[in-house]
């Protein structure tokens, strides 16, 4: 399946039905009277987030969605149908917004969660609402209340709790592939990944969901390589992998080529928690291995990660790194016990 996160689409509310100007005419009642329905109350438009999407290539083909109008009242106090709702279903973790695809209307973050995003138009009243004690037989009748039409773009960004980070052919998808039963493409030549992937990781006993995105280059900011298309998929991550290819001979200015690119992204994501791990060590000797970490480690300012994707070394202290830093940042945004929620 083809992968797509973003979609633009038009949605219409169906229409409330017109009321109905009706009269009793019955053999054996001297004085009819008005018994016009009201009308029925036109379709509303939603979305709702449902397991077993990650994609929205659904609305690479179908862009519109129109709600039925409800159907005009009748003679007899009867009422015309209401119109059918529509659900967009959606994957979980999609954003919806509006016209100018700045202005959020709602955030998808749990299977079942549904928004209204055009509420269908009431049905008019018949000619029996407008009865009284001085107007024993009105004529008049309202007309349904017109639909709302509104254009819409959905945008998705997978939820995961890591997201991995680094240049092409960095080992990325190597590392997810050994850690995961995720299968990305590999190769030994830059941008084999070409969307996101995503993998369930454990790590002494635990789950936790992990992304990998298409690598950045300098100038991805400015539409370089694949650009920073897929950067929004990392920005639900609670932690960022910075994976640096240990075999290159350009460690410090690798590591910043990336740090520049977040930075020019989102100042929010540039914040995030992040690890680095310097990669491919299995390809190097140990005095090289050393060489490199204290080269990054000066360029990052923190501690760094020596691994292998290949060859598994170093690989469970990475991930215990990383489920250390989740769960404090899950900690963090629990409230506290006893204060008050809205």
């Amino acid at each position: 399946m083809k992968f797509l996160d973003l979609a633009k689409v038009y949605i219409r509310s169906g229409g409330g039905g017109a009321g109905c100007v009706s009269f009793r005419r019955e053999k054996f009642i001297e004085f009819g009277g008005p018994d016009g329905g009201d009308g029925g109350n036109g379709g509303s438009v939603w979305a709702e987030a449902v397991e077993g999407l990650n994609t929205l290539i659904d609305f690479r083909y179908q862009q519109h969605f129109f709600a039925k109008s409800g159907q005009p009242g009748m003679g007899s106090q009867r009422t015309g149908k209401t119109g059918e709702d529509i659900v967009l279903k959606v994957p979980v973790g999609t954003e919806i917004l509006d016209e100018d695809e700045e202005t959020l209307i709602a955030d998808l973050t749990q299977v079942g969660q549904r928004v209204l995003l055009a509420q269908g138009g009431n049905g008019g009243w018949g000619n029996l609402r407008f009865k009284s004690s001085t107007n024993r037989a009105p004529s008049r009748a309202n007309p349904g209340q017109e639909g709302v039409e509104r254009t819409i773009w959905l945008r998705l960004k997978l939820i995961a709790d890591a997201g991995l980070l680094g240049l092409p052919n960095a080992g990325k998808s190597t590392f997810l592939a050994a850690v995961s039963n995720a299968r990305p493409k590999i190769a030994d030549y830059p941008f084999t990944t070409l969307v996101p992937n995503l993998g369930v990781v454990g790590v002494d006993g635990k789950e936790l969901v992990m992304a990998d995105i298409p690598g950045l280059i300098e100038g991805a900011s400015e539409g370089r390589g694949l650009g920073d298309q897929f950067l929004g998929h990392v920005e639900r991550c609670a932690v960022l992998l910075h994976l640096v290819d240990g075999t290159s001979s350009t460690i410090a200015k690798d590591y910043k080529t990336i740090l520049r690119e977040l930075e020019a992204y989102s100042d929010r994501l540039a914040a995030k928690p992040r690890i680095t791990a310097l990669n491919k060590i299995d390809a190097l000797d140990a005095k090289t291995i050393a060489a490199r970490k204290r080269s990054l480690e000066k360029a990052s300012g923190g501690p760094v990660h020596a691994m292998s994707g290949v060859s598994g070394q170093g690989v469970p202290e990475v991930l215990r790194a990383l489920w250390t830093t989740i769960l404090e940042s899950r900690k963090g945004a629990r409230p506290e016990e006893g204060a008050w929620q809205p």
